[in-house]
C-alpha cells in the first residue's frame, strides 16, 4: 500500500509539474482604445484585429480590450488591466499619453506599449510604437495630385499634434509634387468620433471644388468617406484598407500596420525580448504603405508611387516631417 500510495503521489506531482508551464507561458495582453472606439474602421480596430489574429494562431496569448468612451476612461481602463495583472497593456493613440505615463511611473514593473506617441520613450517600461505616417501620406498625396481634375483636393485631420500633423505634411508634399498648382483645402475636426462632422467638412470642401479628399481622422473620417461616396468623388482612407466603406469611391488608403506592431510587441513579451523605447515602422520594413486595394489607380500613377517608394527606401528621397519644411500645411497649431 505504501508503495502504491507513494507512486500515486509521485504521479500527481509529475502531472502537476507538466501542467504548470502551460499556465506560466500564457501571456495576457490588454488593449485600451481611444475615444474612436474599437469599431472605428481605423487604427483601434486594426490593432484589435491584429491581437485577435495573434491569439487565434497561438494559444499562448490571451487578449482583451477596454473601450474608452471619454478621456476620463483612459486611466480607469488602464488601471483595470493593471489590477487584473495583465502582462502587457497596449494604449492606442497619442491621446492616452498622459494616462500611460502616470500609470507607467506608478507601476514600474508593468509593461506598456503606446501607439503613435514617443513622449514616454524615457520610461523603462513603455514601448513607443511609431509609424512614418508621413511616408504613406506622401504616397497617397502623389495619387491625389495625379488624379485630380479640378486641381482642388481636401484633407481632414482628426486633431492637431506633432504625430497627427505628419499625415498632412506628407499628403500635401505629395499632392504638390504631382500637381504643383493644386489647392489643398484643410480642416481640423478636433474630434476622432464625429461622423456627422466629418461629413459636413467633406461636403463643404466638395462645394469648393475638391474632387479628392484624404482623411486622417479616425471615426470622424468615416463621415468624410460617406460624403465622398454620396457626392461621387474620390476618398482616401487611412490606417487600414478602407475600400470596403465605399468600394466605388475609395481610391486608396494610407496604411499603418498597427496590427503588425501590436503583434510584434506582444510576441516580445512571450519571448522575453521586450524592449522599451521607440520602435519605428516605415516603408523599409513594411510598417506603412498604400493599401492593397488599388483597382481605381491608373497604372502610370502606380508606377510613380512605386518609384517614389523605392527612392525613399534607398535613402534617395526624404519626406518632410516638419511644418517648416511644408509651409502649405496650415494646421500646425
Amino acid at each position: 500500500m505504501k508503495k502504491l500510495l507513494t507512486g500515486a503521489i509521485v504521479t500527481c506531482i509529475a502531472a502537476s509539474m507538466m501542467v504548470t508551464p502551460a499556465f506560466a507561458d500564457t501571456v495576457r495582453i490588454g488593449m485600451v482604445t481611444d475615444v474612436g472606439g474599437v469599431n472605428d474602421k481605423s487604427f483601434n480596430q486594426t490593432s484589435w484585429e491584429g491581437l485577435k489574429a495573434l491569439a487565434e494562431e497561438d494559444d499562448s496569448f490571451e487578449v482583451n480590450y477596454l473601450e474608452s468612451k471619454t478621456d476620463a476612461d483612459y486611466q480607469t481602463n488602464i488601471n483595470t488591466f493593471i489590477d487584473e495583472e495583465y502582462d502587457l497593456i497596449i494604449c492606442v493613440g497619442y491621446m492616452l499619453a498622459d494616462a500611460t505615463r502616470e500609470a507607467a511611473e506608478d507601476n514600474p514593473d508593468q509593461k506598456f506599449a503606446i501607439i503613435d506617441d514617443a513622449s514616454c520613450a524615457d520610461l523603462d517600461n513603455v514601448a513607443c510604437l511609431m509609424f512614418a505616417q508621413e511616408q504613406a501620406s506622401y504616397l497617397v498625396g502623389l495619387v491625389a495630385g495625379s488624379v485630380t481634375e479640378s486641381k482642388t483636393v481636401g484633407y481632414v485631420q482628426g486633431m492637431v499634434s506633432d504625430s497627427m500633423n505628419l499625415f498632412g505634411i506628407g499628403y500635401i508634399t505629395g499632392v504638390l509634387e504631382a500637381c504643383p498648382d493644386a489647392t489643398v483645402l484643410q480642416y481640423n475636426a478636433n474630434n476622432f468620433g464625429d461622423i456627422a462632422g466629418g461629413s459636413t467638412a467633406a461636403k463643404d470642401m466638395i462645394t469648393k471644388g475638391a474632387d479628392v479628399i484624404y482623411q486622417a481622422a479616425g471615426g470622424t473620417g468615416i463621415g468624410v468617406i460617406n460624403a465622398c461616396d454620396e457626392e461621387g468623388i474620390w476618398a482616401i482612407g487611412v490606417d487600414t484598407d478602407q475600400a470596403e466603406l465605399a468600394p466605388d469611391h475609395v481610391i486608396t488608403s494610407a496604411m499603418k500596420r498597427v496590427d503588425v506592431a501590436s503583434q510584434d510587441i506582444s510576441r516580445s513579451v512571450l519571448e522575453g525580448t521586450y524592449e522599451a523605447g521607440i520602435h519605428t515602422y516605415d516603408l523599409s520594413n513594411g510598417g506603412v504603405d498604400l493599401a492593397p486595394t488599388r483597382d481605381h489607380i491608373p497604372e502610370d500613377v502606380l508606377q510613380v508611387v512605386e518609384d517614389a517608394k523605392t527612392a525613399i527606401i534607398n535613402g534617395e528621397k526624404t519626406v518632410p516631417t516638419s511644418a517648416a519644411d511644408c509651409p502649405e500645411f496650415t494646421l500646425a497649431e
